[in-house]
């Protein structure tokens, strides 16, 4: 059985996450351990609320490196809310430093009329990036969760992997490179098709694990 580490750095909804997972039928070890982390064959980088707070969260246990050291790697990552905005550059929100694992900013809505501010519910996804291993089984235009008042601001529009509108305003609401895998809505909160998107998580890691042990071999 293929083992995921879910990231605690003190912001995570990881009660939520794990009973998520579960029921995919994989072993999720809620950890702060760089070896673990290490040792998984797919790692989840969840949170919620500041960016400035969670980056110095993730730096005072010690982790910035080991996020590092895991997208690297070529094993299966996924950020979740908070997590996807922490792999920017930085952040308007604040002024902490990001992991700059994937170059950009993360932005503030713009105010306009009617609009409210978190954006807060449920919405529907366009999906930019059909092929990534997190749409399989989904709807066409699938409807989750989300809550925030930011939005990620790639550089290279091409790791653009979904996109979501508010008001007047398309923003990210997803990216993809390679193994690494994020999102701006909660999957956990996301009733059926959030669900079916942690379960296509699950498969991607149990898929990458079997190729893995077969080159070994």
């Amino acid at each position: 059985m293929s083992i995921i580490a879910v990231v605690d750095y003190g912001v995570g909804n990881l009660h939520s996450v794990c009973k998520a997972l579960a029921k995919s039928g994989v072993e999720a070890i809620v950890t702060d351990s760089p070896q673990i982390i290490a040792e998984a064959d797919g790692v989840i980088l969840p949170g919620v609320g500041a960016f400035d707070y969670a980056v110095q969260q993730l730096r005072s246990h010690h982790l910035e490196a080991t996020i590092h050291q895991a997208v690297q790697s070529g094993k299966p990552f996924l950020g979740i809310c908070v997590g996807l905005q922490i792999l920017f550059d930085g952040s308007e929100e604040g002024t902490e430093a990001g992991l700059g694992i994937i170059p950009g900013m993360v932005r503030r809505f713009r105010p306009e009329p009617g609009l409210t501010i978190p954006h807060m519910g449920w919405n529907t996804l366009e999906i930019t990036q059909p092929q990534i291993p997190l749409w399989q089984h989904l709807d066409f235009q699938p409807w989750l969760y989300f809550v925030h008042s930011y939005y990620v601001d790639p550089v290279d529009p091409q790791v653009i992997a979904a996109t979501v509108t508010h008001g007047t305003q398309k923003v990210t609401a997803a990216i993809a490179q390679n193994n690494l895998m994020a999102v701006q809505f909660h999957p956990e909160k996301s009733s059926s098709q959030g669900l079916q998107l942690l379960a296509n998580f699950v498969n991607f890691v149990n898929q990458s694990s079997t190729k893995e042990l077969a080159v070994k071999s």
